[in-house]
């Protein structure tokens, strides 16, 4: 197989006509033929995604795969802790196991904080053994996300335990410390963390890089940090990489990688520069089998019109075509249904909250912030009905529930602001890291609706507008993902994004992928875990209500 264009070379910064000569799906040859050609198209690496947990998508890898080739990524740096915090070592067994049905390179990671935790309720654990036995593995390139900072500040046993695992393996760790800055981000660099995903200021990320850790722009379906860590690149080429986190289906159609690499040259960075990011430093630094366009490497790369539009033309990995033209060519399989779903149906009455005089005292509510992960705390007046904490709608205080899934429990409860429903309520399994039932609504029957879609399916996304106005997007892999035509699901996704926002009032760009976030303890300020409300700041349990 011979394929012709204007080859980008990534390590001299050269454009040349050339031809490559691909055998056995590797490049046997790279024929220069002479200067760029305009009109003729342009080769250059396949895209990576530097950091991506592929059950956001709501699909499995092998229906994940099918809608990402399109864009031109042909491999993400994957932590499979989602699955890992409902099916342990199973769960991580079984990502592995799917993504190697596809020619698509998912690199997995060791997760290193499972559960997240110890505030909360998760399904599994995986200690020290279970890292040395996954890093043992060749498909496991790294130690996924060291969450627990402070546990490396503290020099925790098991965290560190966990750290000599994988310096023992010879394999990168991946950090992620919001906010953390100064001498503190120092030690946790110089304890072995490499990357960090979770920079949300220029400020923040300027002071991490020039420490010498690597950092990845994150711009996904919650957290969008493009715009205030974009500067970095023109610094700083060589420690920059991109990255989703976590992208729902929706915007998984609409595109990936290829859009930040669109606008960061429509900001006008070079053109070498926004690939190295794209495509070569995560190849680079997680030592990852694809190619990048040199003799001896994987036929991983694609072809794109010109370098102003880059518009897809085709994506190729190990020497086989596998989109072309905005049409996947990856098949569309199904995958076995592994869970963990054990709690019951609940009734309006779990949800109430009895109240005493509330004279003198603050209501701590979560304030949700669009396109982040992070809250503030709000000390608001409550709202009291019939002796009952009650949801006060026309001030866009709703009430919020963390349900576990695992066992049963009494839910815990919360308030929350900034989700902006004016009637019923949303309810979703897909809870980080926990994966615990969260919903928002704004009365109690409505509430307990919607979980019990949700608890009646052993996992999804619910709505609810009233007794007879309902929507359901079945998750029946672990309560995370499906492994139905990844279309079909980013159309059913759609259909009910439009229902919460159209009819239920939410002004949030993402309200589930907002309501997935907001039990995740790890992301300051205010949280909910099945266990109760919890300040971020302090890493402690705290009152729902304060003097």
């Amino acid at each position: 197989m011979q394929v012709s264009g204007n080859l980008l070379n990534l390590f001299d910064r050269t454009i040349r006509f050339s031809q490559l000569t691909i055998e056995q799906g590797r490049i046997h040859q790279i024929d220069e033929l002479g200067p760029e050609r305009p009109g003729e198209p342009y080769l250059l690496p396949g895209f990576v995604d530097a950091h991506v947990h592929v059950e956001s998508s709501l699909l499995t890898p092998a229906q994940f795969a099918r809608l990402a080739v399109v864009h031109g990524t042909v491999a993400t740096v994957s932590d499979p802790h989602e699955i890992g915090n409902v099916l342990g070592m199973d769960g991580v067994e079984y990502m592995i196991a799917d993504g190697q049905r596809t020619p698509f390179k998912f690199c997995f990671g060791a997760p290193s904080c499972v559960p997240a935790t110890t505030f909360e309720t998760a399904g599994a654990t995986i200690g020290v053994r279970d890292i040395r036995r996954l890093l043992g593995l060749k498909e496991i390139g790294y130690l996924a996300e060291m969450m627990n900072f402070p546990g490396v500040l503290n020099q925790d046993p098991d965290v560190m335990a966990k750290i000599a695992l994988a310096n023992a393996f010879n394999k990168p760790i991946d950090g992620h410390a919001p906010g953390l800055r100064g001498n503190d981000a120092q030690r946790y660099i110089d304890a072995g963390m490499s990357t960090d995903h979770e920079c949300f200021t220029y400020d923040e990320g300027l002071d991490k890089v020039q420490r010498g850790m690597n950092i990845l722009i994150r711009e996904g379906s919650a957290a969008k940090n493009f715009e205030a860590l974009i500067p970095l690149l023109a610094e700083f080429p060589e420690k920059i990489m991109f990255c989703s986190d976590d992208k729902h289906p929706d915007s998984l159609v609409e595109g990936h990688i290829n859009q930040l690499v669109k606008r960061a040259l429509a900001q006008g960075h070079a053109i070498f520069d926004v690939l190295r990011a794209a495509c070569m430093n995560p190849v680079l630094h997680y030592r990852l089998p694809v190619g990048l366009l040199r003799e001896g490497d994987s036929a991983d790369f694609i072809l794109v019109q010109d370098l102003d539009e880059f518009t897809i033309q085709k994506t190729v990995i190990n020497g086989a075509v596998v989109a072309e033209n905005g049409i996947s060519f990856l098949p569309d399989l199904r995958s076995e249904h592994v869970n963990q779903f054990n709690c019951q149906p609940k009734k309006p009455s779990d949800f109430e909250i009895l109240a005493d005089s509330t004279d003198s005292v603050s209501l701590q509510v979560i304030e949700a912030l669009d396109g982040q992960l992070i809250t503030n705390n709000l000390p608001l007046p409550p709202r009291i009905t019939d002796n009952r904490l009650v949801a006060d709608v026309p001030r866009d205080i709703l009430k919020m529930t963390v349900v576990n899934r695992y066992q049963e429990a009494a839910p815990a409860l919360a308030f929350i602001k900034n989700f902006g429903l004016k009637k019923g309520a949303i309810a979703s399994s897909v809870g980080h890291d926990s994966h615990n039932i969260v919903a928002v609504g704004c009365d109690d029957e409505s509430l307990c609706q919607a979980i019990n879609l949700v608890v009646e399916a052993r996992g999804g996304l619910s709505a609810v507008a009233g007794p007879d106005q309902t929507l359901l997007l079945p998750l029946p892999i672990a309560g995370l993902m499906t492994d139905t035509d990844g279309y079909a699901v980013a159309e059913r996704y759609t259909a009910i994004d439009r229902f919460v926002k159209e009819e239920l009032g939410s002004t949030l760009t993402s309200p589930f992928m907002t309501l997935s976030f907001m039990a995740l303890l790890v992301i300051p300020s205010l949280k909910l875990s099945d266990k109760g409300l919890f300040d971020g700041q302090t890493f402690r349990f705290t009152t729902l209500l304060t003097p």
